[in-house]
């Protein structure tokens, strides 16, 4: 497996998914003030760990704009696996779907394939987490490569509030 890694301070790569209606749209949308989108990938409807990162997402989800940071989430789920998922999880951020196999090695995302076809019938990222400041810069990264990997949010939105605050630089950026 050859999978290639992002480096903090690069520009975040331009990928078009699909929303609730199955209309493209931007993953990030340009963004012309000083907001910052955060950008969490999710393994699909069949995970119920990503149920809970997005409900936990959604009830934090005034700090993170407390901070001018947007929220949006994406998998590599049809538009119907989507929705049915979105039955199930009440979010007030864009969710959408259609994350390539393309889009997924662009981002550096591990992918595993489905268990049985009760899980799903695609195969799909493990969790990843993308900060862009308003520059379209990768801030921030977090990638894994199981479903119970992921950034604990209480600790994100404070380390993120800080950055913003004080002009804390990109991290990780020294070739070695």
């Amino acid at each position: 497996m050859n999978i290639e890694k992002l480096i903090p301070g690069s520009t975040f790569p331009t990928i078009q998914v699909q929303d609730t209606k199955g209309k493209t749209v931007p993953l990030v949308a340009a963004n012309a003030t000083d907001h910052w989108t955060m950008v969490v990938v999710y393994r699909g409807q069949h995970c119920p760990a990503c149920s809970k990162y997005l409900t936990a997402l959604q009830e934090m989800r005034t700090q993170f704009e407390d901070i001018n940071i947007d929220i949006v989430a994406v998998s590599a789920d049809s538009v119907d696996q989507l929705n049915k998922k979105l039955d199930d999880v009440s979010v007030a951020f864009p969710v959408y779907a259609g994350l390539s196999m393309e889009h997924m090695k662009q981002l550096g995302l591990y992918v595993s394939e489905p268990t049985s076809d009760a899980e799903t019938d695609h195969a799909f990222p493990e969790p990843g987490l993308f900060v862009i400041n308003s520059d379209n810069k990768l801030q921030v990264l977090e990638i894994a490569n199981s479903p119970f990997v992921r950034p604990d949010l209480k600790m994100l939105v404070s380390g993120l509030g800080y950055t913003r605050k004080n002009d804390y630089p990109i991290r990780g950026t020294k070739s070695i």
